[in-house]
């Protein structure tokens, strides 16, 4: 089957199709509606061929559907029919997870998105736990995202940031008991040296994950 990939971010839509190699940039950004997105996405790619679209969303789904709508784009996902838009059968899920089942080698893996936000996915034995903790109080009123998002490292410095990594994904693997974590998103390329137990993964991973929501038979929770 080929298979459309939409990995939606804060900051550029990126595109790929089975068959291809290298993905189409498109820009987001705080105004970006969903019918925009397929629309910039359609134009981008009227000679692909593809069977199907998996959509990497930044926030949390269920059942292919976005429930919240995003912090850093516009409004109207919530309800917005995909699979009309594109007119094509449709997976949504959240964009962490989908990147995080890409970059999947077995056992219990944290995923730990360094981009515009923060994303995070926990996959155990092949079943794909998105998370929301991104939001959660962390220090000083201020959340996980706060400290470890794209703004984090204007504000607090490359170097104090990257203490914060260390600190937050530690936390993270002890809480959640993972074996071992990777490392995604943009700012990822940032980070010169690992925290232990902690591998780098690559952005290309997400478009591996929204081939293998049809490729295999995934559980998602």
């Amino acid at each position: 089957m080929k298979v459309l990939v939409v990995d939606v971010g804060g900051t550029h839509v990126k595109v790929l199709a089975t068959g291809r190699r290298v993905p189409l940039k498109l820009p987001s950004g705080p105004d970006l509606t969903p019918s925009q997105m397929v629309r910039e996405v359609k134009a981008a790619t009227t000679d692909w061929s593809y069977e199907a679209v998996s959509i990497g969303y930044p926030g949390p789904v269920k059942r292919d559907k976005p429930t919240h709508e995003p912090m850093n784009l516009g409004k109207g996902w919530v309800g917005f029919n995909f699979a009309r838009a594109f007119k094509h059968p449709v997976h949504v899920v959240n964009d962490a997870a989908m990147q995080a089942f890409g970059s999947y080698e077995g056992g219990r893996m944290l995923f730990v998105g360094l981009g515009t936000g923060l994303g995070t996915a926990l996959v155990w034995d092949g079943v794909v736990v998105p998370l929301e903790i991104a939001h959660l109080p962390y220090h000083k009123g201020e959340s996980y995202e706060d400290y470890l998002g794209a703004a984090a490292i204007e504000r607090l410095g490359k170097k104090k940031w990257l203490v914060q990594v260390h600190e937050v994904v530690g936390l993270f693997l002890a809480a959640l008991n993972a074996d071992y974590a990777v490392l995604g998103g943009g700012n990822a390329r940032l980070v010169d040296k690992l925290p232990p137990n902690t591998r780098m993964g690559s952005n290309m991973h997400a478009f591996r994950g929204g081939y293998r929501l049809w490729q295999t038979r995934v559980r998602l929770t």
